[in-house]
């Protein structure tokens, strides 16, 4: 166990904090406590001695928006859509890989890699969290200033999300081919803690039931541990990566850490441009075939609670403490395309909220009103994603035949 005056020396190092630092520019940033509790938000940190004063009232650790803000500070969980996009200037592309198994994480992350090379793309950067796995991120240099009209800075969380989808279809037979080459199915079920059958869609192994790399999470004010930051729970330093292969956890102990670099490499030009233009196409050709069938038939058909599938009647009843924010966008997502007009929603989503452990009120309110303020409905999760697993609402194999999303089970049944 790390004492607290290793952690202060640590992070008295003038190259740890000039690090940080670096990274810290135009970022709403957080400290957290040993215990894993959040220090206060917004925050941002300017000087050493605000790193400093931090560590001393028990901060830890350090996250950062993957947003970019002209002004993190006025940052605040009621604000508009349009208020947030006028005071975010950048984002950077974090893809978050998440796996129990340290060995299978780097895997993936080769696979990520190799990737992003084939679409020459050199300006990636790799880090270990300090817990499981890895961060890969692409700096917002990296792409272009507008696409199709739009400041690219308004792009978010859109954008990001479309290029994890198209990375997913691009590398998914490949990074099969090498966990398979390597471990039989039992072993990786062992080593992410599941079933063989839970690893199994449309009788073949899927390697995101192994590795799951979520488009889902990513939203706005989302934060990642930063470079160069302790982990809360182990002090591992959240470190820099150059050979995936060789890499071990141990390397990334307070009393190993002797060099200190950039994290990010700044691109000469806007690498990313075709990366783009590919996974914006690909996120049109893979329009899921569930919004023809029910995007003008929602204007004229109202479904109540009796005509739910069971994953969604199983969510209404409540009794969360843990996956309520999750829990939340699937209810929103799933009423809104069922009919239910806003008041309706508003009721039933707070009847829901008191009976888990609740959320605040300011956090509902300010996702109802985010979802309004959205130009087109958005979908619930597909079925087969590893939130409805993680949250015990999976139907089961034989259901999802041929229910590929919620929705489907309404016009389905009807």
């Amino acid at each position: 166990m790390v004492s607290f005056s290793e952690i202060l020396n640590y992070y008295s190092r003038k190259d740890v904090q000039k690090a940080i630092l670096e990274i810290a520019k135009n970022r709403e940033v957080v400290g957290v406590y040993g215990n894993g509790s959040f220090d206060r938000r917004p925050n941002v940190i300017a000087f050493e001695d605000d790193i400093i004063q931090m560590v001393k009232k028990g901060v830890v650790a350090f996250h950062c928006s993957l947003e970019r803000w002209s002004n993190p500070m006025r940052l605040g969980n009621d604000m508009t859509l349009s208020q947030i996009n006028e005071l975010r200037i950048g984002w950077d592309f974090v893809i978050d890989p998440d796996c129990p198994s340290f060995e299978l994480s780097k895997i993936g992350v080769k696979h990520i890699i190799e990737f992003f090379e084939e679409h020459r793309l050199r300006c990636y950067s790799v880090k270990f969290t300090g817990g499981k796995g890895f961060h890969i991120v692409i700096p917002f240099e990296a792409f272009p200033k507008r696409l199709n009209n739009k400041p690219i800075n308004e792009l978010y969380p859109e954008l990001p999300k479309a290029i994890i989808e198209y990375m997913k279809d691009s590398i998914e037979d490949e990074l099969r081919g090498s966990i398979l080459d390597k471990y039989s199915l039992k072993e990786v079920a062992e080593m992410v803690g599941k079933n063989q059958e839970e690893l199994i869609t449309e009788n073949k192994f899927d390697p995101f039931k192994a590795i799951i790399i979520d488009s889902g999470l990513i939203s706005s004010r989302h934060l990642f541990r930063m470079p160069y930051s302790l982990h809360e729970k182990n002090h591992l330093i959240s470190l820099p990566v150059d050979d995936i292969d060789s890499f071990q956890k141990e390397d990334a102990s307070i009393n190993r850490l002797k060099q200190v670099s950039s994290f990010f490499k700044l691109p000469e030009k806007a690498e990313a441009i075709s990366l783009v233009i590919e996974a914006v196409d690909f996120a049109k050709k893979i329009e899921p075939i569930i919004k023809k069938e029910y995007s003008e038939k929602r204007r004229e058909k109202y479904f109540n609670k009796d005509q739910f599938p069971p994953c969604i009647k199983k969510l209404l009843q409540g009794g969360m403490s843990d996956g309520r924010k999750r829990g939340l966008f699937i209810l929103i997502t799933f009423l809104r395309n069922a009919g239910w007009t806003w008041e309706q929603i508003e009721t039933e989503i707070l009847e829901w909220n008191n009976k888990n452990k609740p959320l605040p009120a300011r956090y509902i309110n300010s996702q109802l009103k985010w979802f309004k303020q959205q130009k087109k409905d958005l979908l619930p999760p597909n079925c087969d994603q590893q939130v409805y697993k993680d949250l015990g609402l999976y139907c089961g194999e034989e259901m999802h035949k041929d229910i590929k999303n919620p929705l489907n089970y309404l016009y389905k049944k009807k």
